[in-house]
């Protein structure tokens, strides 16, 4: 595999690593922090939901360590243990931003329907992408090979990091849409609520890190193939 390819990916693992590093760290911090009203994740979660009008999703606890998501299939919010049960900052914060993209459901949030058609198509183009790209890359370090296979795994990739980058208005959305609710049901006071925003702002980053490294393996590739190609 090219030098600058093994450079990008364990550079980007590195930020990876620090980001998610700082996100347990942040989320940690918060989770001693007791919030005012008093309220479960779970109890966060359900009024946010009641106060949009949404009343066929329901809260439920999932195993994991920060393993919270909303399922649309089901209409479920999933929460970890300890957002379900925790009553501080960093339980209101993801539980409030979850909500965020069940509210964003109901609403048909663009963004959301995007990536929504986009999930099965990347859910096999993922697994295949490398493999191709690999393999095409093989081909031509051997002395042999045809550049369009190593097209068709810079295309798949390409719906990869098209998910990633689409992914991340979906996720700023909903934070902010999160973080709208809080100030106005008045369950954080506001040194709770710049908490609960430092909180997102972390969790927001793990998925711009993962958008920055798909952009520049996508390019690396596509400057192979380039090259490849005058050969």
């Amino acid at each position: 595999m090219p030098v600058s390819i093994v450079f990008i990916s364990l550079l980007f693992m590195a930020l990876g690593m620090a980001v998610q590093y700082r996100l347990k760290r942040k989320f940690a911090t918060y989770s001693k922090v007791p919030t005012t009203s008093g309220l479960s994740g779970k109890e966060v979660a359900e009024k946010m939901l009641h106060d949009h009008g949404i009343f066929e999703v329901t809260v439920v606890s999932v195993p994991g360590f920060l393993s919270d998501h909303y399922d649309p299939s089901k209409k479920t919010v999933n929460l970890s243990p300890d957002v379900f049960e925790g009553r501080n900052v960093a339980s209101a914060a993801v539980a409030a931003h979850e909500c965020g993209h069940a509210v964003q459901h109901a609403a048909a949030y663009s963004m959301l329907t995007f990536r929504s058609i986009l999930v099965p198509v990347v859910q096999v183009s993922s697994n295949l992408a490398q493999w191709i790209i690999l393999i095409g890359l093989g081909l031509f370090s051997f002395g042999g090979g045809n550049p369009t296979l190593l097209l068709a795994g810079i295309i798949l990739f390409g719906l990869s990091t098209l998910f990633s980058i689409v992914t991340l208005p979906v996720e700023i959305d909903a934070s902010a849409r999160a973080l709208k609710w809080l100030d106005a049901s008045h369950l954080t006071t506001p040194s709770e609520h710049e908490q609960a925003k430092d909180a997102l702002k972390w969790a927001a980053f793990t998925y711009v890190i993962a958008a920055l490294a798909s952009i520049a393996l996508l390019i690396q590739y596509i400057m192979i193939y380039q090259g490849r190609r005058r050969n």
